[in-house]
């Protein structure tokens, strides 16, 4: 019987020193440079970049202005300022199209107002010819043909 107190005495004292570890919490200590950082001081200088338009350029501004004073959307005289009347008319404008009225210029409103992209600088279009194809008389027969039938189309 000794044997078995024995083992039975070992066993609880093993347990007895496991435990307390398996169940003890981590204790915060403080830093011992005396400095405390705290995670909103680190937030309140934390720089957000700023992405995107901010606002329209005067110039670009006074372009709309003269189209939406060509449209009859505008009176008076191009500033160059984007002014509650200019948003009003370039709201009115969009709503009349159907388009959303938020204050920014929509990019079908100003493609509408002949002022969208312009692509005469660009690199494919230095060298082109957009003129109109030539008349039908001038292409072969057998050209024709071969044309009308890959469409499917009698002659």
């Amino acid at each position: 019987m000794p044997d078995f107190r024995t083992s039975i005495s070992l066993i609880v004292t093993t347990a007895a020193l496991i435990a307390p570890s398996a169940f003890a919490s981590r204790v915060h200590r403080a830093p011992t440079s005396g400095q405390t950082h705290t995670t909103s001081h680190k937030l309140s200088h934390k720089k957000t970049k700023v992405r995107g338009q901010q606002a329209i350029e005067p110039e670009r501004v006074t372009q709309i202005q003269q189209a939406l004073i060509r449209e009859h959307y505008l009176t008076g005289e191009a500033t160059g300022k984007w002014d509650a009347s200019t948003m009003a008319a370039m709201q009115k404008f969009q709503g009349d199209q159907g388009w959303q009225t938020k204050l920014t210029p929509d990019s079908r409103a100003l493609v509408k107002l002949g002022l969208g992209p312009d692509y005469s600088s660009a690199i494919n279009a230095k060298d082109s010819s957009f003129a109109a194809p030539p008349p039908v008389s001038t292409i072969p027969k057998e050209q024709a043909s071969g044309f009308a039938a890959a469409a499917g189309v009698n002659q």
